[in-house]
C-alpha cells in the first residue's frame, strides 16, 4: 500500500490527512509527483518508453518520476524516482517549476537533472519502463504529441524553443 500525503493547491502540506493509493481523493486536495527530465552533458536528452501492460503504453517519457511517498519532499522524491526509473544516481536537480493538474488531484514539481553517466548504463524498471534512447533537442522539439504520453512535456519543449 503506498501512502502519500495531502497537499493543498498551494503546494501547503495538510498534516491531518492521509492520502492511499488507490483510494479517492477528497476535493481541494492534491497529493505530490516529481518529474525528472534528465539531459545529458553532451546536450541529448533521455526517453524513457512506456512499459506496454501501463496506461499509455509504448509512448516515449521525457521524464522519469512518480508520486512523493508519505514525509518525503519533493527533492527526494525526485532522486529517489530518478533511481529506480534509469539507474542514474544523482541528487544534482534544478527545480524548473511546479504545475497544478485540478483533473488529476496532483501537484507536479518539475525537475532537471544534467548527467555525464555512461548513457548505456541506464537501467530500466520491470513493470514500468521497457526501453531507452538518448535524443537531440531537435528530435525532442519534432516528436509527434502522439509519441510523448504528457502535456507537461509539450510545455518544456516549448520552452526549449525560445
Amino acid at each position: 500500500m503506498e501512502i502519500w500525503d495531502a497537499y493543498d493547491e498551494s503546494f501547503q502540506l495538510i498534516s491531518d490527512i492521509t492520502l492511499v493509493r488507490g483510494e479517492a481523493i477528497p476535493d481541494g486536495i492534491y497529493h505530490l509527483v516529481c518529474d525528472i527530465i534528465v539531459r545529458h552533458t553532451d546536450g541529448t536528452y533521455l526517453l524513457m518508453q512506456r512499459d506496454y501492460r501501463k496506461p499509455y503504453g509504448g509512448m516515449w517519457e521525457a521524464s522519469a518520476g512518480g508520486s512523493a511517498l508519505r514525509g518525503e519532499s519533493s527533492r527526494e522524491c525526485a532522486v529517489r524516482e530518478l533511481k529506480e526509473e534509469t539507474g542514474i544516481i544523482s541528487d544534482d536537480l534544478h527545480e524548473l517549476g511546479r504545475v497544478v493538474h485540478h483533473s488529476h488531484q496532483s501537484i507536479y514539481a518539475e525537475y532537471l537533472c544534467v548527467t555525464d553517466q555512461s548513457k548505456d548504463s541506464i537501467i530500466l524498471q520491470d513493470g514500468e519502463t521497457q526501453a531507452y534512447k538518448w535524443v537531440d533537442r531537435d528530435e525532442l522539439i519534432n516528436m509527434r504529441k502522439t509519441e510523448l504520453v504528457t502535456d507537461r512535456i509539450q510545455i518544456f519543449l516549448e520552452e526549449l524553443q525560445r
